[in-house]
């Protein structure tokens, strides 16, 4: 599913674009993921984590994370966070996947959401 970038009004901001130069596609909506909260891995200025990167989640991530002091698989209702279990889909900041990635405990990740900034950054 491609995201809608139309806004109201003439001023309209170019659409991202995902690693292999197309527009970016939804990651997930259920549960509903994204730094604007639209189901995109989509980043800006004030996205100081920049979650860019669409990734398939696995038992091993959310136990890292949560060693982290990041718990994801933990419900939080009053902010609206179900959240997270193995095999959900969810836009995670690039930093925390290579810190994943370096211990061996990072999720898959799915290469049309990934946002191209992610990739012409990475060192």
């Amino acid at each position: 599913m491609l995201r809608d970038d139309r806004t109201d009004g003439g001023d309209r901001r170019p659409a991202s674009r995902n690693v292999l130069g197309e527009p970016l596609e939804i990651c997930s909506l259920k549960p509903m993921t994204g730094f604007y909260r639209d189901g995109c891995c989509d980043t800006g200025r004030e996205d100081f984590g920049s979650h860019t990167v669409c990734a398939v989640l696995t038992s091993a991530f959310l136990e890292f994370s949560k060693s982290r002091g990041n718990d994801l698989s933990t419900p939080m209702p009053e902010f609206g966070f179900p959240g997270l279990k193995t095999s959900d889909r969810w836009c995670l900041c690039a930093p925390r996947w290579r810190e994943a990635f370096e211990a061996k405990k990072h999720p898959v990740w799915s290469c049309a959401p990934l946002m191209r900034l992610l990739w012409l950054t990475a060192p």
